[in-house]
């Protein structure tokens, strides 16, 4: 993520975000027009070659590579397994023949290089490192099972250990996919944004001629033309005409959006049903879209914690392996056994220690809870984060548009004396329907809410200074602003109205015949969800703070309808990451939840960063998780799936490691004095099932 001095203040962040796409732009080489051309977008440029370990998959076709290499070492571990004489004895079956051996040995030795090739190298890549883990691990028991089998069939004395080879390498191969695939999982919706995208463009020329070209070839300034139903090729401004449009897929929003002259489009949605003409703002790399599509890069490349967590495990491990099989190998040769015996125990230690189970373990649970995640509306960008979101004490909450909806709602209607609401709402809403201004959409709202029927307009005029003016069913109604009201010195309730504006509230007057009937006073509409959410967090004794650069009456009047007890209000936008720093302070663990290009910076110092779907892009380009349904409820949903995910993935390496602590001195041969020596075919009953109670585990992951 960003390093906070770079958000001083949130102009610098536009450099920041230029700087990211830059970086994009040169790791990806990506063309301006990369969303266009579909089947290149899979493999941008990759360089296969340099995905040391776990760290810098290349997804899209790493995946592939491991299905691959998955698949065929399969298929090939049928005949490996029907040669070995273990297995055969374990069957009861005799199929031996002249030669056999060999056949087994060409064999396995295919699947040693070609299906263990990614962990070799990954292994030697951690070694280089001095860092040895999960690879390194699965190296060592490969090669060592591979050597030491390969010198049994050229006559040293022992059995061979080619099915242990085999089987160890496919269950690995399958981890690693099922790992990569799960992350792609995440991306596979974005893949399907990149074919929202339209390929061609009506542009305009000087003389107003339409002309189809590629969207490649679009510049900034361009003028172009999208017809009703047409998906709308780039972001830009409309210069001409008015529509509804379908941002669905993009905000999430499902209700299409009205559009109009100077208002900005999303390249991506569908213009649904009058045709416009768009100034071209965004082109390639800078467009929403595009910007969605390198979130996902991220966050396909952000390495899970918990992968470390395994990681480790595996790390000591391999000294374990390495401590055990020589240990092993120097006891049975100090109690007198011959060499080849001692090998063959050492070998069978070493080869047990890299538990099959463990290249399973957080895959599994990573690909259940991403497809859990996925479903809930929560885009995990950084995995490490969500991860660590089950340790928090407090959310901080961004009021306009995250707790609030940032539309207006009709809060209280003041009647003079001889009317009711319902006459002030009648003559309001009947002047007000044809305006676009989000007061009137406000009281139109609460009319149609209570069912009231609209009177007869007719001479409708918008008066500027006067409010706007119109018949209703033949009588004059104005709605007017309260300067309207002081400069014609009419009378009104003033202690209400002061109470009610310091609450934040819009008033507006409605006249009838130029005499006051009445106040109606709107405000920006505290979201249901909201309430629920943060009742939720204070069930589970988690703190719930609102930031805001609203005034503070307004910000305490949303905090008393919420239940939030601690408001900083009147905050700077560039102050937002300083109060969080100070709530860090207290050693607390905050979540920052907003949407606004001014949430950005807190959003990065946070230890969780969590963006409103409908938010703006350099919010979400900061965040950790995006909640597309921009409900808070789901922040609560967050918490408790990172809950439950982490303790899954506790459970599943105990599982897998589990078995090791249980096979290891067996197999070493603690228990020979008394006859009680741990077959290979044993270990191997043993090493299916830790395995086979690993997956079923992570499967058990619910919502």
């Amino acid at each position: 993520m960003h390093s906070e001095h770079e958000h001083h203040n949130h102009e610098s962040h536009k450099h920041t975000q230029n700087h990211e796409e830059n970086h994009e732009t040169q790791n990806h080489h990506m063309d301006e027009g990369h969303g266009h051309n579909h089947d290149s977008h899979q493999s941008h440029g990759h360089d296969h070659s340099s995905h040391e370990g776990h760290g810098h998959h290349d997804h899209g076709d790493m995946v592939g590579d491991f299905k691959k290499r998955f698949f065929i070492s399969l298929i090939i571990t049928i005949p490996i397994l029907a040669l070995s004489p273990m297995i055969q004895d374990f069957m009861g079956v005799d199929w031996r023949f002249t030669g056999d051996m060999y056949v087994l040995f060409v064999l396995s030795t295919f699947v040693f290089f070609y299906g263990g090739w990614p962990f070799i190298t990954g292994g030697i890549s951690e070694l280089k490192d001095k860092n040895p883990g999960m690879m390194m691990l699965i190296a060592l028991a490969i090669t060592i099972a591979y050597g030491y089998s390969t010198m049994v069939v050229f006559g040293w004395g022992g059995h061979q250990l080619f099915w242990e080879l085999a089987t160890l390498v496919d269950i690995m191969l399958l981890g690693h996919w099922i790992e990569m695939r799960s992350v792609m999982g995440a991306s596979n919706a974005l893949e399907q944004l990149v074919k929202l995208m339209p390929n061609e463009a009506h542009r305009l020329d000087e003389n107003g001629q339409v002309k189809d070209v590629p969207l490649s070839e679009l510049k900034n300034n361009d003028r172009v033309l999208v017809k009703p139903g047409e998906k709308i090729p780039v972001d830009g401004t409309i210069v001409d005409g008015k529509s509804t449009i379908d941002e669905s897929m993009l905000t999430g929003e499902s209700v299409p959006v009205e559009k109009f002259k100077g208002d900005e489009v999303i390249g991506g949605s569908v213009n649904n049903e009058g045709s416009l003409t768009i100034q071209v703002e965004k082109t390639g790399e800078e467009s929403y879209l595009s910007q969605v599509i390198t979130m996902v890069k991220e966050a396909q490349e952000s390495k899970s914690r918990t992968q470390d967590l395994t990681n480790r495990a595996a790390k000591w491990l391999f000294y374990l392996a390495l401590v055990a099989g020589f240990a092993t190998l120097f006891i049975w040769l100090l109690l007198g056994h011959s060499l080849d015996v001692a090998i063959e125990r050492m070998v069978t230690v070493m080869v047990i220690t890299c538990p099959h189970a463990l290249g399973l373990a957080a895959p599994l649970v990573v690909a259940v809870s991403t497809a859990i995640s996925a479903k809930k509306g929560l885009l995990i960008r950084n995995r490490a984060n969500f991860e660590g979101a089950r340790n928090l004490n407090a959310v901080v909450f961004d009021k306009t548009g995250t707790l609030t909806k940032g539309e207006f709602g009709v809060t209280d209607i003041v009647p003079s004396e001889g009317y009711n609401e319902e006459d002030i709402l009648k003559y309001a809403s009947t002047v007000e329907q044809n305006s676009e201004h989000p007061i009137a959409t406000g009281i139109v709202k609460a009319v149609k809410e209570r069912d009231i029927q609209l009177g007869k307009l007719t001479d409708f005029e918008s008066i500027t200074g006067k409010g706007i003016q119109g018949k209703v069913d033949g009588k004059k109604v104005n709605v007017v602003s309260p300067g309207y009201v002081n400069s014609n010195n009419l009378a009104y309730d003033q202690q209400l109205f002061n109470e009610m504006s310091e609450e934040g509230k819009t008033v507006v007057f409605v006249l009838l015949e130029d005499k006051l009937i009445g106040m109606i006073a709107l405000a920006d509409m505290v979201r249901e969800t909201a309430k629920e959410a943060i009742a939720s967090l204070k069930e589970n004794g988690i703190h719930s703070i609102m930031l805001t650069g609203d005034n503070k009456k307004v910000a305490n009047w949303v905090a008393k309808q919420l239940g939030i007890d601690e408001v900083y209000a009147e905050v700077l936008p560039d102050d937002k990451a300083n109060q969080i720093k100070k709530i860090k302070d207290k050693g607390w663990k905050v979540a920052m939840t907003g949407d606004g290009v001014n949430d950005a910076p807190a959003l990065a110092t946070a230890d969780l960063g969590i963006a409103i779907g409908a938010g703006t892009d350099v919010a979400m380009e900061t965040a950790d998780v995006v909640l597309v349904k921009s409900n808070p409820n789901d922040v609560v949903a967050l918490m408790d799936l990172s809950k439950k995910t982490y303790r899954k993935m506790v459970q599943n390496l105990w599982w897998a490691t589990g078995y090791n602590i249980f096979a290891i001195p067996l197999a070493a041969g603690v228990l020979a004095p008394i006859g009680i020596v741990l077959s290979p075919a044993v270990g191997a009953v043993l090493m299916s099932l830790s395995t086979i109670i690993v997956a079923i585990n992570a499967k058990l992951l619910k919502e």
